[in-house]
């Protein structure tokens, strides 16, 4: 049986426009088919735009016919998260309490993505400010996950988790301040890197902030690096140019023959690992073990006070921006997202100066864990899945962060991490494995993760769109 026109990885569909045996056109609509299929229950789109997509492939179709393609994912379908700016385009981010206005250019991920030739199917959907791991929104409709409706996505890259689980196209392209790829990725069961701080800038950049690819496979995401990987006088953070060869991600298994691994079975802070996910854990590195790499228990280096003064911090932000507000626009903020800023209205100067000075400390703490090591794997996330109308795992906006305590230090670290499939729940729900690099060693991460692709387990088949 021949493999759907929407289950094509973006490598397969540049391989058969270049031999003329399939067109944008055709991709496309498939695409956009499988989408009306899924989205009246996954609700991961919003501004799709099916005409505007089929215009893109029809150009990218004659640049393919002329011998002339734009980029190496010209005619590829792709998804952008919402919070990414698209000329003309409002940006509510999440809420129903902004205005919206149209943006008045494409943020570097956006135009990257367009200059290369990708067809832009739409904009995925993320929670209020993307403060929530959680597809939950004032603004959008509730984004569910693929492998189970009743389940969230993860977030706040939440629509895109789900649409690259879903098959909405190969392609896909979220944010991460905290773990917002690499959440979604792993409860989705897709792959993502969350690259080194700068490695693909983003316009407003901000500390820890940084954009990434979320796909299906470790190589499609390797294609949209070649693509986003590169400089952008807008962010501040930016890396200088360097040229990196991004077609050399597949270095086999041997990759990991004689790499010193450490592997972090406890954050250190938040909620205790689910024994589930540490079974899925300890297998993934028995199985870079036996490929021949060293595994060393690593001891936690986060703390719980780490985790609660960025979340102090983070909480004093959101109140003086929703206090700006007008008073009609504020009530409209998701009600736990306002208790959560909200509790912050008591915190003294020195509460919050005291706040801001962990995220130092956990990349001061998260450098020197790492030093000792070629690479760090360990769970993505604590807990599995929770209910898709839940705001966050533990439902209480004073314990809002409990679940990050694995992905948040590479943040602020600014080393390159990823989210890659190790495993399955017994009830059928993905497990993510992260694996972090040394700053700057994005091409490492992605070889590392690449050959952990191939000694890996059989995966399971990806979900498909519940019967009408």
């Amino acid at each position: 049986m021949s493999t759907p026109l929407h289950d094509l990885s973006a490598q397969a569909l540049v391989g058969a426009y270049r031999k003329g045996s399939l067109s944008p056109v055709e991709v496309t609509q498939a695409v956009l088919d499988h989408i009306a299929r899924w989205e009246p229950r996954l609700q991961a789109t919003w501004l799709l735009r099916p005409e505007a997509a089929l215009e893109q492939a029809r150009a990218a179709e004659a640049r393919w016919r002329r011998g002339e393609p734009r980029g190496p994912i010209d005619g590829v379908p792709t998804t952008i998260k919402e919070n990414i700016a698209t000329q003309g385009d409002p940006m509510p981010a999440g809420t129903a309490a902004v205005a919206l206005r149209p943006a008045a250019a494409d943020a570097p991920p956006a135009a990257r993505l367009k200059e290369a030739g990708a067809v832009v199917v739409s904009k995925t959907t993320m929670p209020d400010y993307g403060m929530l791991s959680s597809g939950l929104s004032s603004f959008h409709r509730l984004a569910r996950n693929p492998w189970d409706l009743t389940r969230t996505p993860g977030g706040s890259s939440a629509g895109a988790g789900a649409a690259a689980a879903a098959g909405y196209g190969p392609l896909h392209v979220g944010t991460d301040i905290g773990g917002s790829l690499r959440l979604p990725a792993s409860w989705c069961g897709i792959f993502t890197l969350k690259p080194s701080l700068g490695r693909i800038p983003i316009d407003p950049p901000y500390m820890g902030r940084a954009a990434g690819p979320m796909t299906r496979s470790v190589a499609d995401a390797a294609l949209m690096m070649q693509v986003l990987a590169q400089p952008d006088a807008r962010d501040s953070m930016s890396l200088p140019e360097q040229v990196i060869a991004w077609s050399t991600f597949d270095a086999g298994a041997e990759r990991l023959r004689g790499l010193r691994i450490g592997l972090l079975l406890d954050a250190g802070c938040g909620l205790a690992v689910e024994p589930e996910i540490l079974k899925a854990v300890e297998q993934a590195a028995r199985l870079l073990e036996r490929a021949g790499a060293v595994v060393e228990p690593m001891r936690p280096f986060m703390s719980q006070a780490m985790l609660d003064g960025m979340d102090h911090f983070w909480r004093m932000r959101s109140l003086v921006d929703i206090n700006a507000l007008p008073a009609e626009q504020r009530v409209k903020v998701l009600p736990y997202i306002r208790a959560w800023a909200e509790s912050a209205g008591a915190f003294s100067g020195e509460h919050v100066f005291r706040g801001f000075s962990q995220f130092h400390a956990t990349r001061v703490a998260a450098v020197s864990a790492c030093s000792k090591f070629d690479y760090v794997i360990s769970p993505v996330s604590p807990n599995l899945p929770v209910d898709a109308e839940l705001p966050s795992p533990t439902n209480d906006p004073l314990r809002p962060l409990e679940h990050i305590g694995f992905t948040v230090p590479f943040n602020m670290s600014e080393q390159p991490a990823a989210s890659i499939n190790c495993g399955y729940s017994a009830s059928g729900l993905p497990i993510g494995l992260q694996i972090a690099g040394h700053r700057f060693d994005d091409l490492g991460v992605l070889q590392v993760a690449r050959a952990f692709e191939l000694i890996r387990e059989p995966q399971r088949p990806w979900p498909q769109p519940p019967a009408a």
